[in-house]
């Protein structure tokens, strides 16, 4: 019998309670537990997400969705080494900062405490599973996931290892449940649970990102729609900046925070685009080519197509490059703020004055200077994993690690102080 959402939010809320003042100990050897979990009792998982694939394949999935619901041996690897990484960072919960003693003698600190409980809406991605239970579960809150129906059977053998180990450790294991029901009122329902869940954070599609801003009664973290760019300067380094850019597009297209429209100075367009469609079409790239890059394009290059009056709005998650040449840095900048969705955006130049004024004019939750793209990601940036990738400007900005799932309050100390 499925059970209710509502009983969902009451288990999660109780739950949260109890872990919130769980010892450091404790919840870093649960992670570790799972991680090893992973790696040795792994074969149901696989079996599990090896069912879901091929039914997703079956149902016409793309490929970019079919990548991301894939696991694999090494796949899960990783994951159990995400998990040791954040095992072994430090514990946010507890920390006291901005201490102070005001002129009446008051003794004020402020203390990082639990966001509480936060629900995960997420599509065919099962490695979020872990990432966002390894997270709660470390910063002491409890999470409520509803993963997308292709990734059904993976979710239900993940949150039962999860919770499995969470028992074994002495921790409610319902600090960590999943919505296993496919019908998407269940979505609507726990977009409703004000009473027990303090934050949701989708993580899709701008159609999902939509639906929970427009019927959500909980706070919403909305973020990991990439249109991503990089600026080749007439300062770069060519060679450099062709490798940063194959890097960006070419790693792994189908991810948020792969690249999807390169912008290059005019000055060096006419040596730079021949080399970058020669070098990147050798990878499967295609490439939208925008009216002031085409006279710089080889004639009848069967790569390139002209782009389409969407095409610099749309977030590709697959080997296709917009490519659009722009007379300044001016122009660099007018062109990402229009077109960027905030996620990641880069400039390549050897002119220091260039990347200042880069940095501070674009506005973006993540900005480079001569780096790929690519590294928006928690791991990558020393977080050992994220629960989202945050566009907007509340609460928290970019990859949200540990310290973005806490809050804080104010602790105020006294000597039978009065206010007069």
């Amino acid at each position: 019998m499925t059970t209710s959402t509502r009983t969902i939010g009451e288990r999660a809320r109780a739950a949260a309670r109890q872990l919130a003042h769980a010892p450091s100990e404790q919840k870093t050897r649960a992670l570790v537990a799972l991680a090893e979990r992973l790696e040795t009792a792994g074969a149901e998982i696989l079996e599990a997400n090896g069912q879901d694939v091929l039914a997703a394949r079956a149902a016409g999935l793309g490929p970019a969705l079919l990548d991301r619901l894939t696991l694999d041996a090494t796949r899960l690897a990783g994951i159990a080494a995400d998990l040791r990484r954040v095992a072994a960072l430090p514990d946010p919960v507890g920390e006291v900062f901005d201490a102070t003693t005001l002129p009446n003698g008051l003794r004020a600190h402020k203390r990082r405490v639990p966001l509480g409980v936060f629900g995960v809406i997420y599509e065919a991605r099962p490695n979020v599973t872990i990432d966002i239970a390894g997270l709660a579960l470390k910063t002491g809150n409890a999470a409520i996931l509803r993963g997308g129906s292709e990734t059904l059977r993976s979710n239900r053998a993940l949150v039962e290892a999860v919770r499995q180990v969470i028992a074994a450790g002495g921790l409610p294991p319902d600090a960590v449940q999943l919505i296993d029901d496919p019908d998407r009122a269940r979505v609507l329902e726990l977009l409703h649970l004000h009473e027990y869940v303090d934050v949701i954070i989708p993580r899709g599609g701008a159609g999902l990102h939509r639906f929970c801003r427009e019927n959500s009664r909980i706070p919403v973290i909305t973020g990991g729609i990439g249109i991503c760019h990089l600026f080749v300067d007439a300062s770069a380094d060519l060679a450099g900046a062709l490798a940063v850019i194959r890097n960006a597009k070419v790693q792994r297209p189908t991810v948020c925070n792969a690249l999807d429209t390169a912008l290059v100075h005019r000055e060096v367009a006419g040596v730079f685009l021949p080399r970058l469609i020669d070098a990147l079409a050798a990878d499967g790239v295609t490439f939208r080519i925008g009216p002031s890059a085409q006279p710089f394009i080889p004639a009848g290059h069967p790569a390139c197509t002209p782009a389409g009056p969407e095409d610099f709005d749309t977030e590709w998650l697959s080997l296709v490059l917009g490519v659009q040449v722009v007379d300044n840095l001016d122009e660099a900048i007018a062109h990402i703020a229009a077109h960027s969705t905030g996620h990641s955006d880069g400039i390549l130049t050897r002119d220091d004055a260039s990347a200042r004024r880069f940095v501070d004019e674009v506005d973006s939750a993540v900005v480079y200077v001569n780096a790929s793209t690519r590294f928006t990601d928690g791991g990558q940036l020393g977080l050992g994993a994220e629960v989202a990738i945050s566009t907007q400007r509340l609460h928290a900005r970019g990859p949200m690690g540990l310290r973005e799932l806490t809050i804080y309050k104010w602790v105020i100390a006294g000597d039978l102080h009065v206010r007069p």
